[in-house]
C-alpha cells in the first residue's frame, strides 16, 4: 500500500503563492499518474489537478486553471503544486492522491484511490 504525505500547506494572503508537495513512499511513482484534490467542511472532495504518469499530461479544474501548475519528479517521487494567485475561495485541505491503475492520464477523479492525510490552505486576508 503506497503511503502518500503532504507537506507545504500554511496560512497565504490573497494574491500570495504556495507550493505544495507530496511524497511517495513506492518506487512505482513513476508508473501512477497523479492528482491533487480539495475539501472544504461538510463539502465532498473535489478533483483539482492531475497529471499523467510521464509528467506530460495536465488536466485542471477550470476555476484554478492559469493559476495553479502540478509537475512531477518521478526520480525523487514526488508530486508538486504550485499555487499562485490565491483567493479565498482556495481555502480548503488539499490532498495528493494515487490513480488506481498504472500508465493512466489523471484527468478524471473516479480513477484515484489511494489518498494522502492532507494539508491545510488557507488564504486570507
Amino acid at each position: 500500500q503506497v503511503q502518500l504525505v503532504e507537506s507545504g500547506g500554511g496560512l497565504v494572503q490573497p494574491g500570495g503563492s504556495l507550493r505544495l508537495s507530496c511524497a511517495a513512499s513506492e518506487g512505482t511513482f513513476s508508473r501512477y499518474a497523479m492528482g491533487w484534490f480539495r475539501q472544504i467542511p461538510g463539502k465532498e472532495r473535489k478533483f483539482v489537478a492531475g497529471i499523467d504518469w510521464s509528467g506530460r499530461k495536465a488536466t485542471y479544474e477550470d476555476s484554478v486553471r492559469g493559476r495553479f501548475t502540478i509537475s512531477r519528479d518521478n526520480a525523487m517521487k514526488t508530486l508538486y503544486l504550485q499555487m499562485n494567485s490565491l483567493k479565498l475561495e482556495d481555502t480548503a485541505v488539499y490532498y495528493c492522491a494515487r490513480e488506481v491503475r498504472q500508465f493512466g492520464l489523471g484527468s478524471r477523479a473516479v480513477d484515484f484511490g489511494s489518498w494522502g492525510q492532507g494539508t491545510q490552505v488557507t488564504v486570507s486576508s
